[in-house]
C-alpha cells in the first residue's frame, strides 16, 4: 500500500505546475509514496488589484500555507522562494531546494525587442519596486504602470495593448513552457532580480524526519547556498516587497560571487555591489554585502522609503 503525502499548494496555473514538479520529483524517487496536492487560497491570490508593497509584501502569499502545515493538515508545502519572509514561523523548516531555474528577468513585448528599443514614453507593466526603480534608472523617460494578476492575466493585458511591454521572471515562463513570448534576457549584469528568484522552496514541520528524509534526494547544494547567500542578504537589510532590493548569487565549484543593489523608488540612486568567497561562507557573504551597500548610501534610502510609506 502506498504512504500517502499531502502537499499544500496555491492554486494558480503556475503554483499548480510548480506543485506538480515537486510532485513528480518526490514520487520518482519513492515508487511506494504517493502525493495528493491540496490547494489553500492565501490572501496574495484573493487581493489582484493593489500593489503588493501597500498590502504587506511577499508573506501574503504564503500565510494561509502555512497555518496549514503548523495544524497537520498538510505534510509539506512548495513556495516560489522569492515569495517566502526572511524569517520562518517558529516549527517550520525549508526541507529542500531542488534545482534552481532560470533566475533572471525578462522582458516580454509585442512590437519590441529590448529595452532600448521601447519608444519614448512607452509603458511598462510590473507590480514590483526592485523592477520598477531599475527601469527608470536605465530609461527615465518610460512610463511603469502596477501589473498585477497570475501570468496568463498578465500576458493578456500586454496583448491586449495596455502596456508596450511587461517585466516577468523567466523562471515562471520556463516552467509553464511559454519560453516562446520572452523578448529579452536582463542580464544580472545590469538588471538584478529578486532574492531567490527562479528557486523553490519545500516548506515541512521542523520535527517531521519522515519528510526531512522524503525530501532529500530531490535536494539540491548548490542552489541552497545561493538561496542562503541572497536571502541573508535580504535579511541583514530587512527588506521586503516594500524596497527596491535586488540580489543574485552564483555558485560554482566552491567559489560564490554575490551581487546587490539597492535604490530609490524613482531609479535616479542605484547602488549595487558585489563580493565574493568560498561557498560555505555563503551566509557571511550575504550579510557583509548588505552592510556594505547600507555604508555606501543605501541607510539613506531605505529611511528616506520608510519614513515616506
Amino acid at each position: 500500500m502506498k504512504k500517502h503525502v499531502l502537499l499544500g499548494s496555491r492554486g494558480s496555473v503556475l503554483a499548480l505546475k510548480q506543485s506538480n514538479f515537486v510532485k513528480e520529483l518526490i514520487e520518482q524517487q519513492w515508487p511506494d509514496v504517493e502525493v495528493e496536492i491540496r490547494i489553500i487560497k492565501t490572501t496574495g491570490d484573493k487581493i489582484t488589484d493593489v500593489p503588493l508593497a501597500k498590502i504587506g509584501g511577499k508573506g501574503l502569499f504564503v500565510k494561509e500555507i502555512e497555518d496549514a502545515l503548523l495544524r497537520g493538515e498538510i505534510d509539506l508545502a512548495v513556495h516560489s522562494m522569492k515569495d517566502v519572509p526572511s524569517q520562518l514561523p517558529d516549527g517550520l523548516v525549508i526541507g529542500a531546494v531542488p534545482k534552481r531555474e532560470d533566475p533572471r528577468d525578462v522582458m516580454v513585448a509585442v512590437d519590441w525587442k529590448r529595452i532600448s528599443d521601447l519608444p519614448l514614453g512607452g509603458v511598462v507593466g510590473t507590480s514590483s519596486l526592485r523592477r520598477t526603480a531599475q527601469i527608470l534608472h536605465i530609461r527615465p523617460d518610460l512610463k511603469v504602470k502596477t501589473l498585477r494578476g497570475n501570468l496568463d492575466t498578465r500576458l493578456k493585458k500586454l496583448r491586449d495593448g495596455m502596456y508596450d511591454a511587461v517585466i516577468l521572471a523567466a523562471a515562471g515562463l520556463i516552467r509553464m513552457g511559454w519560453n516562446d513570448v520572452i523578448t529579452e534576457f536582463l542580464e544580472p549584469e545590469y538588471f538584478l532580480p529578486a532574492v531567490a528568484q527562479g528557486a523553490l522552496g519545500i516548506e515541512i514541520r521542523e520535527d517531521d524526519e519522515r519528510m526531512r528524509e522524503l525530501l532529500a534526494p530531490i535536494h539540491n547544494e548548490t542552489s541552497a547556498a545561493e538561496v542562503e547567500a541572497e536571502r541573508s542578504f535580504l535579511a541583514e537589510l530587512e527588506g521586503g516587497c516594500q524596497v527596491p532590493i535586488g540580489g543574485h548569487c552564483v555558485v560554482k565549484d566552491g567559489h560564490a560571487r554575490i551581487f546587490g543593489m539597492i535604490a530609490s523608488v524613482d531609479g535616479q540612486v542605484l547602488i549595487r555591489d558585489e563580493m565574493a568567497g568560498p561557498a560555505s561562507d555563503v551566509e557571511k557573504l550575504g550579510r557583509e554585502l548588505a552592510r556594505k551597500l547600507l555604508n555606501a548610501g543605501g541607510r539613506e534610502i531605505l529611511e528616506e522609503i520608510y519614513s515616506s510609506g
